[in-house]
């Protein structure tokens, strides 16, 4: 059976100190490794045939940096949102010791609209508690300043996932996702059937990561 595994970004320096990031795109917190070290523990005897990631460079950054500790592995990164990164990068001789890495901006994070930069307990301070984690974990809850709902990031993301990495799942693939939370949020919510109302109680804590077998189109966690 194919594999699928889901994988927060580790904590980024935004994260450490508290702000909505968004699509803001800042580093990995600076202890990050430690992290990366324990999940490459986890992947050594993982044969990955694909990763997709957010085109964010804390997710891109976090694929990389556990591929320091898989030394015989390293990451090949190709982009999937068009333009003149997609169309010269053309590679026609792979090697045994590449692991391919597809981005794409359709996994990155919710936008924050002016939510963004900010810090969680100022916005909490000016807005209230409930309203801020409607914003934040809320289904069809938009940021002030044209952010997005988890609805939208759903129509974005959902998409995406089932013409490429259900596909490959299907195709007897192990593909191993690298996303933001909610972002991955949405995935979650559609392979595991989460309704509109319940999928405020989802968390996945960095570096979380979520394991499923898929077969004859059904995901079952492992």
């Amino acid at each position: 059976m194919a594999k699928l595994f889901l994988l927060r970004h580790l904590k980024s320096q935004w994260n450490l100190d508290d702000r909505f990031a968004g699509w803001t795109d800042g580093p990995l917190a600076k202890d990050a490794s430690l992290g990366a070290k324990e999940l490459a523990g986890s992947f050594s005897e993982i044969d990955f045939d694909k990763i997709y990631c957010s085109a964010l460079f804390r997710n891109m950054d976090t694929v990389a940096k556990i591929f320091e500790y898989i030394p015989e592995k390293y990451p090949l990164f190709f982009h999937l949102d068009g333009g003149k990164m997609q169309k010269w990068e053309n590679y026609e001789n792979p090697s045994g010791n590449e692991v391919h890495v597809y981005v794409t901006e359709k996994l990155n994070e919710r936008y924050y609209g002016s939510l963004q930069g900010m810090n969680k307990e100022e916005v909490v301070k000016k807005y209230g508690e409930e309203q801020a984690r409607l914003w934040r974990r809320g289904f069809n809850n938009d940021p002030p300043g044209g952010g997005e709902g988890l609805d939208e990031v759903v129509k974005r993301t959902v998409p995406f996932y089932k013409k490429y990495i259900e596909k490959d799942l299907e195709d007897g693939k192990n593909v191993l996702v690298v996303a933001s939370h909610n972002s991955l949020r949405a995935v979650v919510k559609y392979v595991e059937n989460i309704s509109d109302e319940n999928i405020i109680n989802l968390e996945l804590p960095f570096g979380a990561l979520m394991k499923y077998q898929f077969d004859n189109g059904r995901y079952n966690k492992i």
